[in-house]
């Protein structure tokens, strides 16, 4: 049986020996030892990934604390934990990270807590309910998220010591891959009830730490060289440094005005089913189906997302933000005439929701790395970051206006945002174009 050509480049990577060796940017013992290198970056990255989709707060975690009977507030502040909590904190740990000569025990590390975090979200199900249970779940989750930062940051500095230029793509598109198709696997076995829902999401969240620790435990077999240890920057320091690039740059304050409005499209999946619950309909009834079509949605769309960005990014982060703006306008008035119960009409609209989100994750970090030049891009990195981890943080007031205005009112707040985000991003520059 010939290799599929998707699959071509990774046995070649593998295949690679002394007589036909070729690495363009890391050092001799490293290239001699890629192979190696390839295969545990895949093994780690599709298990991370597959973990990341097992136990995701849009829709794993946000149907558990709904079912343990958690105050609407905590089911609100999930999202806003995990996305502020991976972020915010980057701000301090990368100049201690850069101080490592090798980084992959600070990814390990990461991938470890985040095992054991896990784990304790599954415990906390398993003998706690109601507040006790939401609030040990969202303390277990952004415990979670401090150490998926972690990951963060030394990820894409490890991968450039040990993996060639010519072959990262293909790890990580590769490790993408695979972890989508296990996710999908989830959310099957979660549309056809083939499994209690309670103790397969249960399992799942636990297999997601084991996942977790298992990656961890392969990445330390990485044969990583010593880097540079200098250079490092505290990146708050940074951003606080730099604030008066607000004041200077227009085109920066509108890229954060419009990446703040634009955090809605991650906000919104839990506000969207809840929604449903409010209009008298299990809104988690078609759990699966919901998975699913965010699988799919982040499945389909993010090469076209990535192609269109490289063109203009400027039009991405427009096009996604209309197209979040219809998703939840659209969720608003089926919810208002009680139509969010119609079969799989929930689901298509979550997942017309997750293609503008895919659209925002690629537009913006596009939109960001071709904006700035080589002096100003760590500043606009950094100040961007802080205040958006800081906007993240503060979406957690969304859930308290659910508890007390319920569910529709949070959704015309968000279709509100996304329709200013798009005329916000009329006036940025087509930064592709200079």
């Amino acid at each position: 049986m010939s290799t599929p050509d998707w699959l071509k480049p990774a046995m070649q990577a593998i295949e690679i020996d002394d007589a036909g060796r070729a690495c363009r940017d890391i050092p001799e013992s490293a290239c001699r030892e890629e192979g190696n290198n390839f295969l545990r970056h895949v093994v780690s990255l599709t298990l991370s990934k597959s973990s990341d989709g097992l136990i995701d707060p849009k829709l794993v975690l946000s149907w558990l604390l709904t079912h343990l009977g958690a105050p609407a507030y905590l089911i609100g502040a999930l999202v806003p934990v995990r996305e502020a909590g991976a972020l915010l904190p980057q701000l301090l740990t990368a100049k201690k990270i850069r101080e490592l000569p090798r980084r992959k025990w600070a990814w390990a590390l990461g991938a470890l807590v985040q095992g054991l975090s896990a784990l304790a979200i599954a415990l906390s199900a398993l003998f706690l309910s109601g507040l006790q249970a939401g609030l040990a779940i969202v303390g277990s989750l952004a415990v979670l998220a401090v150490a998926r930062s972690v990951c963060s940051v030394s990820y894409k500095d490890v991968l450039g010591k040990t993996v060639d230029k010519s072959h990262r793509g293909t790890a990580t598109g590769l490790a993408g891959s695979l972890s989508a198709g296990a996710v999908i696997i989830f959310a099957l076995i979660l549309t056809f009830d083939l499994v209690e829902r309670e103790l397969l999401v249960l399992c799942a969240i636990s297999l997601a730490g084991l996942f977790w620790m298992i990656a961890a435990l392969n990445f330390t077999g990485l044969r990583e060289e010593k880097g540079a240890t200098d250079g490092g920057k505290n990146s708050l320091e940074a951003a606080v440094s730099n604030i008066t690039l607000l004041k200077e740059d227009r085109q920066l304050r509108l890229f954060i005005i419009t990446r703040g409005l634009l955090t809605a499209t991650a906000l919104a999946p839990p506000f969207m089913i809840t929604a449903a619950g409010e209009g008298g309909t299990d809104g988690y009834g078609g759990l699966g189906f919901l998975v699913l079509a965010s699988a799919i949605a982040s499945l389909v769309s993010s090469a076209v997302w990535g192609y269109l960005a490289d063109r203009s990014s400027r039009k991405v982060l427009m096009f996604s933000a209309v197209a979040g703006a219809v998703a939840l306008i659209a969720t608003s008035v089926a919810g208002a005439l009680g139509y969010l119960g119609v079969p799989l009409l929930l689901p298509v609209l979550l997942f017309g929701l997750m293609i503008a989100y895919q659209g925002v994750r690629l537009g913006r970090s596009t939109h960001l790395v071709d904006m700035a030049n080589e002096d100003t891009r760590a500043a606009y990195t950094a100040l961007s970051n802080t205040i958006i981890g800081v906007v993240l943080l503060a979406g957690g007031v969304f859930g308290i206006i659910a508890s007390f205005a319920g569910a529709l009112s949070v959704l015309g707040i968000f279709a509100l945002m996304c329709v200013g985000a798009a005329l916000m991003a009329v006036k940025l520059e087509e930064v592709q174009s200079d």
